[in-house]
């Protein structure tokens, strides 16, 4: 009866789990797709603002700072770490704080001063466990994508800083998406902003020409920007679909095991019935006199 009362339990508390790590699996499952076609869209919104640089190009003057140009040499940079606000994606959080850890001996080997931040409540949760002092760290949202709001307010603020020559670089260290449960810690660099090269038009040329009445070289400072602004974001949408495909993997496996579990528990718990049944029906049966030691 002990062994009966036992399985029942287990069985209980698993059926109880089941549905709410069916329920983790498909809302992973839908922040997952969701985070993967905003990708898709701010891809598509960054082919389309670099498209207008060629026409800003010749409007230009020689010396373009904007452009992100500078020296070989970045004594002052600042690194921001991306890692989650919510549990239950394996080591997702613990992978990126050793890609971090690694970067800042390298740079501090080189002599570099690392201006440490972060993003998500975990990864600050873990620095603050190893010692690691955070110069300013912002939270995630839990139940939505990353805000453009947070990518645009945080390069904003880079780039003024970078034009004052307060900081030399600003480095991005994030899990880059590579598949369903796998993910690769990275380090990025955003700041100079790494526009991609400019290619030769093989087309002909547009006309009626574009007409350009502002200051040209403001204009292309803000097409910089908003670049910049789509870079980190495409990277924060990135590492939250390593997150969100994380999450997703380990609670299909979870309710796998749980459906396995409920399986074999049920049988067990059956067999224990049958076994207490005829075990009280013998008793019943020896009491009554109809069934007695048997003679050798």
């Amino acid at each position: 009866m002990e062994e009966l009362e036992r399985a029942q339990a287990r069985l209980d508390h698993i059926r109880t789990v089941e549905p709410i790590l069916s329920a983790l699996r498909t809302i992973s499952l839908g922040s997952w797709r969701a985070t993967l076609k905003q990708g898709t869209s701010v891809q598509r919104y960054g082919e389309r603002l670099m498209a207008i640089l060629p026409l800003l190009a010749p409007h230009l003057p020689a010396s373009r700072r904007a452009r992100g140009e500078t020296g070989p040499t970045s004594d002052r940079v600042v690194a921001l770490v991306v890692g989650s606000e919510r549990g239950l994606c394996g080591r997702f959080n613990v992978a990126v704080i050793e890609r971090a850890e690694r970067y800042l001996a390298e740079q501090e080997t080189v002599g570099v001063q690392v201006e440490l931040t972060a993003l998500g409540t975990r990864v600050r949760r873990i620095f603050q466990r190893r010692k690691r002092p955070l110069a300013w760290w912002g939270a995630l949202s839990t139940a939505t994508l990353p805000p453009f709001h947070l990518a645009f307010d945080l390069t904003h603020r880079w780039l003024a800083r970078y034009e004052e020559r307060e900081l030399d670089a600003v480095d991005l260290i994030y899990n880059a998406y590579h598949g369903t449960g796998r993910y690769e810690p990275t380090m990025v660099r955003l700041i100079p902003p790494q526009l991609p090269p400019e290619r030769q038009n093989t087309l002909s040329e547009p006309w009626p020409p574009p007409i350009i009445e502002t200051d040209s070289l403001g204009l292309y400072a803000r097409v910089v920007e908003q670049w910049a602004a789509i870079s980190l974001y495409g990277l924060l949408l990135d590492s939250a679909a390593a997150e969100h495909a994380t999450r997703y993997q380990l609670m299909e496996s979870a309710t796998q095991n749980a459906v396995r579990l409920i399986e074999e528990l049920t049988l067990a718990v059956q067999a224990a019935r049958r076994h207490a049944i005829t075990q009280e029906m013998q008793e019943l049966a020896a009491g009554a006199g109809l069934i007695g030691p048997r003679s050798s």
